[in-house]
């Protein structure tokens, strides 16, 4: 079932719980990425341009697809599974759509996740890296202690070639968190998001549904 998620709630917790690896072996050390004093403020001190739109497709379509998804969200893992690869072949190779995929996040782990994905640089690596993610969520974000998660994370980021190095700068980097959740609030308040997956077609927001009711709705746009 899908989280229904109170932005202002999400990101207090998000501050005052968030760890940060900061070694290669399994300790972790309590970090403050937002901090809960100022979490109702946020998106004033921090300039949420530097974050990167992933997108893939064509950025001149007449339809744009956002997904809002949290990495640690079942639903999300299953439409990742199945009909975001129909989505692909059909729409986004094709080059009918835009499609953007953003970041929500319920828990720290979703967004230690996001950060060892967004380390893989490009879109394309960024959206290789999230199938990984996915696919393997029911073993990683199940793993136990926040320490375990870690390992489970730097295993998936290992597999896609990340070296430890480049993970350990990604995990560390408190300023890139605080920016991440930033623009997560800004993003999902402005659409009015409530749970994962949500889908902006051309501006109008959905709930997660079945594909064939996605392409009706992808077609009717662009007509």
């Amino acid at each position: 079932m899908s989280r229904m998620m109170i932005i202002s709630a999400a990101v207090a917790v998000l501050g005052i719980g968030a760890y940060f690896v900061t070694s290669p072996g399994p300790s972790v050390t309590p970090a403050d990425p937002l901090g809960a004093a100022n979490a109702q403020t946020a998106e004033a001190d921090v300039d949420t341009s530097t974050i990167q739109e992933m997108s893939l497709g064509n950025p001149d379509a007449p339809v744009t697809v956002i997904e809002y998804a949290s990495f640690t969200c079942p639903h999300c893992a299953t439409f990742h599974a199945g009909p975001y690869k129909q989505l692909k072949a059909d729409y986004i190779d094709t080059g009918k759509i835009n499609f953007v995929y953003r970041e929500v996040y319920f828990d720290r782990f979703g967004l230690w996740a996001s950060m060892i994905a967004r380390c893989a640089g490009t879109p394309q690596s960024f959206f290789g890296m999230t199938d990984l993610i996915y696919s393997g969520q029911s073993t990683w974000a199940r793993a136990g202690e926040p320490t375990a998660i870690v390992a489970e994370l730097r295993k998936i980021g290992a597999v896609a070639g990340l070296d430890a190095d480049t993970m350990e700068a990604c995990l560390q980097d408190g300023d890139k968190a605080r920016t991440l959740v930033a623009w997560y609030q800004e993003h999902a308040e402005a659409d009015g998001i409530d749970s994962t997956p949500s889908f902006v077609i051309n501006g109008q927001k959905y709930s997660n549904m079945a594909y064939n009711e996605m392409a009706a709705l992808i077609d009717a746009a662009a007509e």
